[in-house]
């Protein structure tokens, strides 16, 4: 997105190039960057999912090392970019989309428009999994049996080997009937999993996820890395970020993306505040085999996180927070002087401030990877590792 000299900034424009305005608040280039290309996705302009598909993947690739380098130079940080690893088009396993019924029958489905609660119908929609794409006329008919009139629905659609996993919320409320509607609809999408609300409706197999040897299965619309490929990627840095390290602490640690591919060489403890997510690590882990020993509990490292003497038995800690970060549990990890800890994070906002405080406990930083599962948006994710002298 371009700026103006007085700092306004122009959707759907880029760095350097000359635009003017039309009578309608749009904008006309008048020059523009080495850099532009056409857009490969039609709904690109309407659909909000997408905000730099006009920008040649070089340039979205320097553009998003160019935030986390930012965001670490506001706390005083520099940073030094060890490679940008993009996702695939057609690669996202997990989305939440909105759809609504249409006065004249049928229904819509797709992503919200930006900064609006209107849905663009996205048909041809180059970021989700064909896997998704292809159970599209199937949603398109749960989104008619669910939405309340006049409102919209919400649907987490996840792909896995068994099947799609689709959570509805924001729906009718269910009865005798429509639960009955809604089974038959799960049978015949031949989805693996169908949730509504907090109801399970129908489960034809375990909507499984692979996690190193284990194979989980996530609650209902838990969260998950959104391609594959991200994943790979971050599991790859955290095994050598932790490499040689015989006890590890997985802080956030959800349904098991790290705990469970170190369990193979470390034993592992493992903390995330969603207890039904800890059961289902438990589980993929019990049911794996030939893992090292792994536990796990049920905790808010917000407020209460790991300290002191049960920090003390670990030679190294990954964390993967939310949004927010971890400040509370990153001043913990820096008084019981951890040696190392491999950072996963999706804000580099939060990532930068929670570095500044690791830096000034004596950690040294490495290198950043910079990983891009939500191409062509401003999201961000980056995995690092911090080490004590």
């Amino acid at each position: 997105m371009g700026r103006l000299a007085d700092g306004t900034l122009v959707p759907r424009t880029l760095p350097g190039e000359t635009v003017a305005p039309r009578p309608d608040g749009t904008w006309r280039i008048l020059q523009p960057s080495p850099d532009r290309v056409a857009a490969p996705c039609p709904h690109f302009g309407s659909c909000g999912a997408c905000a730099v598909q006009h920008l040649r993947d070089e340039g979205v690739a320097a553009w998003k090392a160019g935030i986390v380098r930012e965001a670490l130079s506001a706390q005083g940080l520099a940073a030094e970019i060890a490679d940008v690893l993009t996702s695939p088009p057609r690669s996202r396993r997990r989305a939440r989309l909105a759809g609504r019924r249409l006065r004249k029958g049928g229904a819509t489905l797709g992503f919200h428009a930006r900064a609006s609660e209107a849905i663009v119908d996205n048909p041809g929609c180059l970021v989700l999994d064909p896997a998704l794409m292809t159970l599209r006329p199937a949603l398109l008919d749960l989104v008619a049996l669910a939405a309340p009139r006049g409102r919209a629905v919400a649907l987490t659609v996840t792909a896995s080997p068994a099947g799609a996993d689709v959570l509805v919320e924001e729906a009718r409320p269910l009865d005798a009937a429509l639960r009955a509607e809604a089974a038959a609809w799960a049978a015949s999408a031949g989805v693996a999993r169908l949730t509504w609300g907090a109801e399970p409706v129908a489960q034809a197999a375990p909507p499984w996820q692979p996690m190193g040897r284990a194979r989980v299965v996530p609650p209902p619309g838990a969260f998950l890395q959104p391609t594959r490929e991200g994943e790979a990627a971050l599991v790859a840095a955290v095994r050598a970020a932790t490499a040689g390290a015989r006890r590890i602490l997985d802080l956030f640690a959800g349904c098991g993306t790290f705990a469970l591919p170190l369990a193979e060489a470390a034993e592992v403890h493992a903390a995330e505040g969603d207890r039904a997510m800890v059961a289902a690590l438990l589980a993929g882990w019990r049911g794996a085999g030939g893992l090292r020993r792994l536990s796990a509990e049920a905790r808010d490292l917000f407020r209460r996180p790991l300290e002191g003497p049960e920090l003390a038995r670990f030679d190294a800690a990954v964390l993967d927070p939310p949004r927010a970060g971890a400040a509370a549990q990153v001043a913990a990890l820096a008084a019981a002087r951890v040696p190392v800890l491999a950072y996963v994070s999706c804000h580099p906002a939060s990532f930068a401030r929670d570095a500044r405080q690791l830096a000034g406990a004596g950690y040294a930083m490495d290198p950043i990877l910079v990983v891009d599962q939500f191409r062509w948006s401003p999201h961000v994710e980056l995995v690092t590792r911090f080490r004590l002298p």
